[in-house]
């Protein structure tokens, strides 16, 4: 009788950007025991939110050029010019215009991610990695079972499935408040076709970074139409069927993001990251904790040693604060959408010379690089990660792209969009009749009270909190665990506590506590049980659940560099028998 040899049975729970790195990694493994289901609720692979229809409309374009997609089976430029003609026309796109350092339409790069997809399984296939698909199959439950060394999942026909290894790609997601039982207001501009209609007033958005940009671009093209002229430049014109069309954008610092250039060194790689051997030298001396003053010197400020020694010297002595209050008072002293056009001048520069606007580059490179450790940061340190330097990242990193900023600086010259700065304390009220109110200290700190018939929260994705997590077995079962930071310094912790901050506490242990949102994860991305193990059977790379550990989401950098670490946990820790 043959011998049976047992298989490795995982389960991958999406099947988005993120599951697409997770396969590939497992496929290039050549490991032939491998039993891959992977599990995804729409009816395609590879495109995810972001580049499908959920999240996408014919009029959005990526942020990335094919130069900075972390490497898959072939490159974006390469599978562009194999399609035939007819494939391309939708997206008026020329291939012999293609180059690495251009932005395509995102629905075209979900074509590509989803082929990619094919193109893996096919490698799998060869490989005698047994694949099995389950489209228009979404999960929604997983159960655990330790002493059975089992993991099962329930999809929406109820039925549960067993495997030895889960991985967590769910991806993105916006939960829904108000919006379906308030006319108008709209939790997040997701999918864009709910944006496509004529709105015949002023519409407020909440947010002003790539996520309102994405409900700019539907909204405008639904209430009128943008016109080049010989030299390319773009104007508005509103349709006559909505004469009284606006866009208000509503921003905590009351700025515009910054644009697109030339990336000297287009893919972050684990290059980028601390060393461990760094880290845990640093934690060291610091009594357990990594210090965000060291990342910062170590990640960005040395960086320019050599880089850009003149900006070194202006920056040598300055701290995270003074750095951070240097550039955003640079920033603040001009109008936004001066200093937005302003910059659009220099990305332009920048993309024609081949020239990186270098302090912009190595800001990606620290938000990259603190991301990983980020758990090992005191409570003191992340709150002055999220106050202080993450501001600052979210716009100098968004790197719009050029199309869009085009769009809307028409759209500004046409008096149709404006910008309002709204402090922390802003709050946004639904109106049960329709729409809902801006509340906000204006910029003489006076009290600001304005309706808007017309709402969309475009802040992004949200880092969602413990008790948000939909797969509600592992919460009773307490297989996973809240994330938290513990404060180094307990006078602060206690204050922090009696003051009643809120995810302030007092553990069992006497040490006090920040909870920050999502799920504890170790640094394979594992999940932690309540009695602080890690789970050998569940990781998870799902960034709105553990947003509290990975307080910036990188993309597709991120996705690479997250399954990589899985994949090698997962595959070490079960060797091929």
């Amino acid at each position: 009788m043959p011998s049976i040899t047992h298989r490795l049975h995982i389960a991958i729970l999406g099947g988005g950007p993120s599951a697409l790195f997770v396969y590939k990694r497992l496929v290039e493994s050549r490991r032939t025991d491998l039993q891959i289901d992977i599990f995804e609720r729409s009816s395609q692979l590879g495109a995810g939110m972001p580049y499908s229809k959920a999240g996408a409309c014919s009029e959005h374009v990526t942020n990335v050029s094919g130069n900075e997609i972390p490497e898959l089976v072939t490159s974006l430029p390469e599978w562009i010019k194999s399609q035939p003609i007819d494939q391309l026309k939708p997206f008026q796109l020329d291939p012999s215009t293609i180059s690495p350092y251009r932005v395509v339409p995102r629905l075209l790069f979900g074509q590509y991610l989803s082929a990619q997809f094919d193109l893996l399984q096919q490698q799998a296939l060869v490989r005698g990695v047994d694949t099995r698909v389950h489209l228009n199959c979404p999960v929604i439950d997983i159960r655990d079972e330790p002493d059975r060394q089992q993991t099962w999942v329930q999809t929406t026909d109820q039925h549960w499935h067993c495997f030895d290894k889960v991985i967590i790609c769910t991806g993105h997601y916006w939960p829904i408040r108000h919006e379906g039982k308030v006319p108008h207001y709209f939790d997040s501009p997701y999918p864009p076709t709910k944006l496509a209609h004529t709105f015949n007033h002023p519409v407020a958005i909440r947010g002003a970074s790539l996520t309102a940009i994405d409900a700019i671009r539907t909204l405008a093209r639904h209430n009128g139409h943008f016109e080049a002229d010989a030299t390319d430049r773009l104007t508005y014109h509103r349709a006559e069927t909505s004469p009284d069309f606006k866009l208000v954008l509503h921003s905590r610092e009351g700025l515009l993001p910054a644009i697109r250039f030339h990336l000297e060194e287009p893919l972050i790689s684990q290059d980028d990251q601390l060393s461990p051997a760094l880290i845990a030298a640093n934690r060291q001396q610091n009594q357990g904790f990594l210090s965000l003053d060291f990342v910062f010197e170590k990640a960005f400020k040395d960086a320019f040693r050599q880089k850009d020694p003149a900006f070194y010297a202006r920056i040598r002595n300055l701290n995270l604060e003074a750095f951070v209050e240097q550039v955003m008072a640079m920033r603040e002293q001009q109008d936004p959408f001066v200093l937005f056009a302003n910059e659009y001048q220099q990305a332009e520069q920048s993309i024609h010379q081949r020239q990186s606007i270098y302090w912009k580059e190595m800001l990606a490179v620290l938000s990259y690089a603190l991301n990983y450790p980020a758990k090992y940061f005191s409570a003191e340190d992340m709150q002055r990660l999220k106050t202080v330097l993450m501001p600052l990242i979210s716009i100098v990193i968004a790197f719009v792209p050029q199309s869009s900023a085009r769009e809307l600086l028409a759209l500004y010259e046409a008096g149709l969009l404006t910008l309002i700065s709204v402090g922390a304390d802003s709050e946004v009220i639904a109106n049960p009749q329709g729409g809902a109110t801006y509340q906000y200290l204006d910029a003489e700190n006076q009290p600001q009270s304005v309706y808007y018939h017309t709402f969309v929260d475009c802040i992004g994705q949200p880092h969602l909190a413990f008790e948000e997590f939909p797969f509600k077995s592992l919460l009773t079962g307490k297989t996973i665990s809240p994330a938290r930071l513990q404060y180094q310094s307990d006078g602060q912790g206690r204050a922090a506590c009696q003051q009643g901050q809120e995810g302030v506490e007092l553990s069992t242990d006497g040490k006090y506590y920040l909870k920050v949102p999502g799920l504890a994860i170790n640094d394979d991305f594992q999940v932690i049980d309540q009695q602080g193990q890690p789970n050998p059977r569940l990781y998870i790379m799902a960034v709105p659940h553990i947003g509290g550990y990975n307080p910036d989401y990188s993309g597709l950098d991120f996705a690479e560099a997250a399954s990589d670490r899985i994949c090698h946990r997962l595959l070490t820790d079960n060797p091929k028998a």
